[in-house]
């Protein structure tokens, strides 16, 4: 028993000391020797959630200022892309957060993108809701003044948001497809500092 004890022993320890060369080597030429890598639990490697992104899409225009331009961000987050929640995001330039909005992917679907949505399939949906995303920030939803001097205020919109922003004719309006699929303006109030809805 003993004889065969001691060869064994005697391998493991070459194979221990093996690998520590082995390691002490690579981290001499890695880049990141200060850097420790930590694997994903094996549970969650390749596993999408709710929060999961799938897809985002940016631009940058002219908002609260007239002079820097804001971050306008949508953000597609799901398991799935036809069940998703859509992520409409407004940052400033200093990185403050002006607008924050969730609405369903499925509010990002312009009916004129299906050939008959009423048989339209699950894939058919998610690549309207692709096209939306592609689209939902086309300049031309951006207008300015954000109210035209004509116009009459809306029964549904805030009297106090409507009044701030028909007073400033630098006002830049931003029109898209809300929760519901309601079609809104988004338009910044320099007197409230804050974006507030001007139509919908």
């Amino acid at each position: 028993m003993k004889k065969y004890i001691l060869p064994v022993a005697g391998a493991l320890l070459l194979v221990q000391t093996t690998s520590c060369i082995n390691t002490e080597r690579e981290v001499g030429t890695s880049k990141n020797a200060q850097k420790v890598f930590t694997p994903a639990p094996e549970g969650s490697r390749s596993r999408l959630s709710e929060r999961s992104v799938l897809r985002t899409v940016n631009a940058a225009h002219y908002f609260s200022n007239t002079k820097t331009k804001d971050s306008f961000i949508l953000q597609l987050r799901g398991t799935k892309i036809a069940t998703a929640q859509a992520n409409f995001i407004i940052l400033s330039s200093k990185g403050d957060t002006l607008r924050k909005e969730i609405m369903p992917a499925s509010a990002l679907i312009n009916e004129r993108d299906l050939a008959d949505p009423q048989a339209a399939t699950t894939r058919d949906k998610e690549i309207a809701i692709l096209q939306g995303m592609n689209s939902f920030f086309r300049d031309d939803r951006f207008v300015q003044p954000a109210i035209p001097k004509t116009s009459v205020q809306p029964e549904n919109v805030d009297v106090q948001s409507w009044s701030s922003v028909k007073e400033d004719a630098r006002a830049v309006g931003f029109d898209y497809v809300g929760s519901g699929g309601r079609e809104r303006r988004l338009a910044y109030s320099k007197k409230l500092s804050r974006a507030v809805v001007v139509a919908e």
